[in-house]
């Protein structure tokens, strides 16, 4: 046997809590309206109790993002969040901001801290200088490409988390930009809403064919991929890697789409623990997912592959 590899997904409603323990989950990734960003869905607190106590009767984890750009009046909340995620018997939080670290290891020890930067997690020495300061895994930047993420957990002190499958967030700004845009353009927006079920994109006049998702709430401006990362196909080279939290995205993406990607990666991950030696990728894992997969929206490798120019 080999280790435990956990397989992490997003989730924004306690229906896609139970969907995605039931399709294989061992991680649920849920946020409220405050200090959660860009999740598919605000849970209340009484929600958040209440995955948490599915999460334990069912085995799985419940990790809390606290990845928000954070500001003096969040900081003024930040204590009695802290305090009722660990009377709600949370495992762990996402933070990116030293205010959640420092607040979680005064407030609630027991705690586990996920260091998540989103693009500035790229290297294993600010990895494991938050790791000295409390933090016991890295959500590793999608931007890293295998070479540099194998190179970053034979480095790391503390766990890795490398996200496999689903969009990702390429542009953030506190600012409204397209409300800003439009009111310049003389079309304000009146009543309508700017949020991520409008389904605007951005698209570029020299790649007509690529739809850059974009949206607008209470945090900000936000531009997603155009296309969706899939590493299942070479998911092995993680496991061979021992990462500890493989992550699926599931932002934009409806309950059946989540839960057939879930139970795609517990497949090809079971398989390779039952038997490392002799384990081989099958085509019909992916099928599934192709055949539920936004035709819109290309499966690739991201960055997986790709050599890096800075």
């Amino acid at each position: 046997m080999t280790k435990q590899h956990e397989l992490m997904v997003t989730a924004g409603s306690l229906q896609e809590c139970s969907a995605y323990i039931d399709a294989g989950a061992s991680e649920l990734l849920i946020g409220d309206a405050i200090y959660g960003l860009r999740m598919p869905g605000a849970l209340t607190e009484a929600e958040i109790r209440e995955a948490v106590r599915m999460g334990q009767a069912r085995h799985a984890k419940v990790i809390v993002s606290m990845t928000n750009v954070m500001t003096n009046d969040m900081l003024r909340l930040l204590t009695d969040y802290i305090l009722f995620l660990k009377d709600a018997g949370v495992y762990a939080v996402e933070y990116s901001d030293p205010s959640v670290l420092a607040a979680v290891k005064t407030y609630a020890p027991s705690i586990r801290l996920h260091w998540n930067a989103e693009m500035m997690s790229t290297n294993y020495a600010t990895a494991n200088y938050w790791g000295r300061k409390g933090a016991v895994r890295v959500a590793a930047a999608k931007e890293l490409n295998m070479d540099e993420i194998l190179d970053l957990k034979r480095n790391l002190e503390i766990e890795a988390q490398i996200q496999v499958h689903g969009m990702t967030n390429i542009y953030h700004s506190k600012r409204k930009l397209v409300q800003s845009y439009m009111m310049h353009q003389g079309r304000p927006v009146l009543g309508g809403s700017l949020d991520k079920e409008r389904g605007l994109f951005l698209v570029e006049a020299d790649r007509a064919q690529e739809k850059f998702p974009i949206f607008e709430d209470t945090h900000g401006t936000h531009i997603m991929s155009s296309d969706d990362i899939c590493i299942l196909e070479d998911l092995h080279l993680l496991l061979q890697a021992g990462i500890d939290s493989l992550k699926i995205e599931g932002f934009m993406k409806p309950l059946g789409y989540n839960a057939a990607v879930v139970q795609a990666y517990r497949t090809a991950i079971d398989a390779y623990v039952m038997n490392p030696a002799g384990y081989q990728f099958r085509e019909e894992w992916l099928d599934r997912i192709r055949e539920l997969q936004d035709p819109q929206r290309e499966l690739t490798f991201g960055f997986f592959y790709k050599e890096q120019v800075y």
